[in-house]
């Protein structure tokens, strides 16, 4: 029986059990050998994926099922890193949708689903986790229904089959009442409604480049499904570049996918995703063809960035020290590097010719490209997060977010007041079993700082999700942070003496015996004004002592910033100064003189 090829992504919000389902069909397929350990969460293979639990980049992965090769691609469920789905649903014939039986359809769900139902596919829904506590499976599918009337699904669409699971037991059902200890009834889900790709054998061979890479062996390697023809290893083939150039060249080795590995083929054929090698200059969203028949194939929308910032040389007293590539050359070769595969981000020269404009799509998608930058021995200094302003119809308007919040009742008061000054619009409250649901649209500028916030209002409990909405009227003055800063006045090693008193002043940032420099912050003051301090003033030496005087200083433990934290908190005249072992705040204008000056000048910006 000839095998058939069905190609799936898997789409979900983060934390939904997507890796988790993904897992399961491996192992129930026999994707391993018998006895064979495998860790947990097998497709979070990048070391940042692993560490905060959420997938950063799609990946491709093959299994083979009673005559059926399903080809899936495991997508990231967060709404920053919307381009690495966008650019694999033109590799894909139809998408699994993942929703959590308790939460419901989430604000990234909302993203991917309406870009996979402009391409017309027919999603087959999945409702996971149905052996969870407080599990609402059949109230959670009316809400998606809604989701897809809202997303205006057409006919065929709103039919969509549904799959009831537990991707950590393995095993799913089609109806709840059903008795099931394995995934079957999924895998003939996918059989029964996503329809094998039917392309044309006898075609010219066409393939559309979605991913790129490179191997020390073999060189630059291009991933994409083969929409036409067949390509077998050796065959001298054209690649059609984005300004229509045509390049020719010859296949060097053909790569397929098993389980999680890639294998070497022969050849492949229509509706196969496959690997090629052979042309060392290649981007995403060319097309690879026939040499008798160069014809480009046509590529999916990417949605623009939305949030910029500034990476610069870093200029502190420190500098260099720490990190191993530090010159505005080498900072700028490795974001071109980005670029090949970060299809969403968008770097140009600033006004400084050591400074360079990053333009992403929020504050996560920016911080994991600075946090890979640092792990690699980068070194640099990035300024507070902006969004991106456009003119529309003569108006300047702001991107806007879709922001859902589930928080306990005791908190949601204070939630919704904070949000209130933030410019936040209420679209809808729900209450669920304890907590309430708040679902918002707000402009992104508001969301800046406020998640440290928000975590502290809600004593760590408060979960708050968002995705790009639209471009809407700008919304007005946003208040910036209330508190000012506490600044370091010269270099030196801070001691706990001089901590010991200035910790009534406000938060520490840092402990003692610690390098710091004119400029630095040291910590967060808890009035509105920056205060000019000496974290280094020692206590005087005399040959008099008295009772108490020298019981043991007792410092209460620093706040650390984690990256993200301390992009929230700086203001527009500061600076986050990050190597491969430091991340420290820092003012712009480091001299205290000039600082007065500077403020002078530029009067503090109010969030525009």
């Amino acid at each position: 029986m000839k095998e058939t090829i069905h190609n799936i992504a898997i789409i979900a919000h983060v934390d939904h059990g997507k890796t988790t389902l993904v897992d399961a069909m491996l192992k129930q397929s026999g994707a391993f050998r018998e006895h064979q350990v495998v860790n947990d969460r097998i497709m979070d293979s990048h070391d940042l994926e692993r560490e905060r639990g959420i997938t950063i980049l799609s990946k491709n992965l093959s299994i083979r099922h009673q005559g059926m090769k399903i080809n899936i691609v495991d997508t990231p469920g967060h709404a920053d890193f919307g381009g690495e789905v966008e650019r694999i649903l033109k590799m894909v014939d139809s998408v699994l949708l993942l929703v959590d039986a308790f939460e419901g359809p989430m604000p990234q769900t909302r993203f991917v689903l309406k870009k996979s139902l402009d391409l017309g596919f027919r999603p087959v829904v999945v409702i996971n986790k149905i052996d969870r506590s407080g599990a609402r499976p059949h109230q959670v599918v009316d809400m998606v229904f809604d989701l897809f009337c809202e997303l205006n699904a057409n006919d065929e669409q709103l039919d969509f089959p549904v799959v009831y699971s537990s991707a950590r037991d393995g095993y799913a059902k089609r109806e709840l009442e059903d008795q099931s200890d394995d995934l079957e009834p999924l895998f003939s889900a996918i059989r029964d409604h996503v329809s094998p790709y039917e392309g044309d054998l006898g075609a010219p061979f066409r393939m559309l480049v979605a991913h790129i890479d490179y191997d020390d062996y073999i060189g630059r390697t291009a991933t994409g499904k083969v929409f036409g023809g067949r390509v077998n290893t050796g065959d001298n083939i054209a690649l059609v570049k984005q300004d229509g150039r045509v390049v020719t060249g010859r296949v060097s080795k053909l790569l397929g996918f098993e389980g999680v590995k890639q294998v070497e083929l022969s050849g492949a054929v229509v509706g196969d995703i496959v690997t090629l090698a052979g042309f060392e200059e290649v981007g995403i969203g060319e097309t690879f063809t026939s040499a008798e028949y160069p014809e480009a194939l046509p590529y999916v929308s990417i949605d623009e960035p939305t949030m910029a910032m500034n990476f610069m040389v870093n200029s502190s007293p420190l500098a260099g020290r720490e990190g191993k590539y530090v010159t505005s050359r080498q900072i700028f070769e490795r974001l071109s590097r980005e670029l090949r595969t970060n299809i969403s981000l968008r770097v140009e020269k600033a006004e400084s010719s050591d400074s360079f404009k990053v333009s992403g799509r929020g504050e996560l998608h920016l911080s994991i490209l600075i946090e890979n930058m640092r792990r690699e021995g980068y070194e640099l200094a990035v300024s507070k997060p902006e969004v991106i302003y456009r003119e529309i119809d003569g108006r300047l308007c702001e991107p806007m977010e879709y922001l859902v919040i589930e928080v306990s009742e005791e908190y949601q008061g204070t939630v919704i007041e904070k949000l209130g000054t933030r410019k936040a619009e209420m679209i809808s409250m729900q209450p669920m079993d304890g907590t309430t649901r708040l679902e918002y649209v707000i402009p992104a500028r508001g969301l800046i700082g406020f998640r440290s916030e928000f975590l502290t209002d809600t004593r760590g409990t408060g979960i708050m999700t968002h995705t790009f909405h639209e471009y809407a009227p700008h919304k007005g003055l946003i208040p910036g942070r209330k508190n000012g800063s506490l600044i370091a006045m010269e270099k030196g090693e801070t001691a706990a003496y001089a901590l010991f008193n200035l910790q009534e002043r406000g938060i520490l940032f840092v402990g003692p015996r610690v390098e710091v420099y004119e400029g630095m912050i040291i910590g967060q003051n808890s009035k509105e004004n920056d205060l000019v301090v000496n974290p280094g003033k020692g206590k005087k030496l005399t040959n008099m002592r008295a009772a108490g005087s020298d019981d043991s200083i007792r410092l209460t433990p620093p706040q650390t910033l984690s990256l993200e934290q301390a992009m929230e908190y700086i203001d527009d005249d500061e600076l986050v100064e990050l190597t491969p072992t430091s991340v420290r705040l820092r003012k712009k204008v480091l001299d205290g003189n000039e600082r007065k000056k500077f403020d002078r000048i530029h009067k503090k910006s109010s969030n525009f």
